[in-house]
């Protein structure tokens, strides 16, 4: 294969941005004139990208339409509801360029914040923090709220590379964990029943594990409605996207104590405003979307590219393919 035109407009460091450049050799990088730390944003307009053969990162998605040469599109991200448009997987198809998201780099970190977040909550972690705050020993109560995780109920919602790791970190505990997605695919590593299913499913539920994508049919998918129907005194998690579920209904949730607990890390919009009641209700624990992150994220991003990058060289499926 002759080298190709890589463009960019992930904001990597130096040491970052050369390693990229070595890994990716014999190939040229390219970086944008506009570019961005956060997967959340969208990439603005740049003509070196209808130059390029390869996008990587946080692409436009006019230059992705308007271009001829562009052979595939390679997402810092797992999500991607800007690029979910009819028109433009269409336009991709036609052109045969490959499009694929990150969701493989996430898995790992994502799964194990849930596990985090479990462990804090059986083991009244955020309560203990709270009387040390307030140099307060006061140790019976929290051995009263302490529980186990061994036969405790969760659905969990969403099933894709980070549900898969998440039943596996969780196998130890022996929970009774039950998946919902769109469609069942059979090659799942736990029960895994049709979406449409849930409702029956969350008045049973001790645990309700959130990791929808924002799609038109996930909207609000969590609304108030639907929240109502969860067991009384379960716990919500959300590790999806914020616009998934209605965040004034979760704080009424806790106000009333029909949740015990809620846990997200992810708000809408982001970063939720400081006025938010979600900020003061008790019982809610906000961590400011880090599921995904690590300390060496930066690398371990490119590794994920590099790693693809030969698979595409190769001619080989690549991972986490979209289109």
């Amino acid at each position: 294969m002759k080298p190709l035109t890589i463009w960019t407009n992930q904001n990597f460091n130096d040491a970052n941005l050369t390693f990229l450049r070595q890994q990716a050799s014999p190939h040229r990088v390219m970086v944008s004139a506009t570019t961005s730390k956060s997967n959340l944003v969208a990439g603005g307009r740049d003509p070196a990208a209808l130059q390029s053969d390869i996008l990587y990162g946080q692409p436009n998605i006019d230059d992705v339409l308007q271009s001829d040469r562009i052979q595939w599109v390679q997402l810092t991200s797992a999500g991607y509801t800007r690029y979910d448009k009819p028109e433009l997987f269409a336009a991709m198809k036609a052109k045969q360029i490959a499009f694929c998201n990150a969701s493989s780099l996430y898995d790992e970190p994502c799964a194990q914040h849930v596990l985090a977040m479990l462990l804090s909550l059986a083991r009244a972690i955020p309560a203990a923090a709270l009387d040390q705050a307030a140099a307060k020993w006061d140790y019976l109560p929290l051995r009263g709220q302490s529980f186990l995780l061994r036969g405790q109920k969760i659905a969990l919602v969403g099933y894709g590379a980070i549900a898969r790791r998440l039943v596996e970190l969780l196998a130890p505990f022996k929970l009774d964990i039950t998946a919902f997605r769109r469609s069942v695919r059979g090659d799942e590593n736990c029960p895994t029943l049709p979406i449409d299913q849930l409702d029956a499913a969350l008045p049973h539920a001790d645990f309700v594990i959130n990791i929808l994508p924002l799609a038109e049919s996930t909207r609000d998918f969590f609304n108030l409605d639907r929240i109502l129907r969860i067991k009384r005194g379960a716990i919500y998690i959300n590790i999806g996207r914020g616009d998934t579920n209605d965040q004034l209904a979760l704080v009424s949730a806790l106000s009333e104590q029909r949740l015990a607990h809620v846990f997200l890390d992810v708000t809408s919009p982001e970063p939720l405003p400081k006025d938010h009641p979600l900020w003061t209700t008790p019982h809610a624990h906000i961590t400011p979307h880090t599921a995904g992150g690590t300390f060496d994220e930066g690398k371990r991003m490119i590794e994920h590219f590099i790693a693809n990058l030969q698979r595409f060289e190769n001619g080989d499926k690549l991972v986490d393919r979209i289109v």
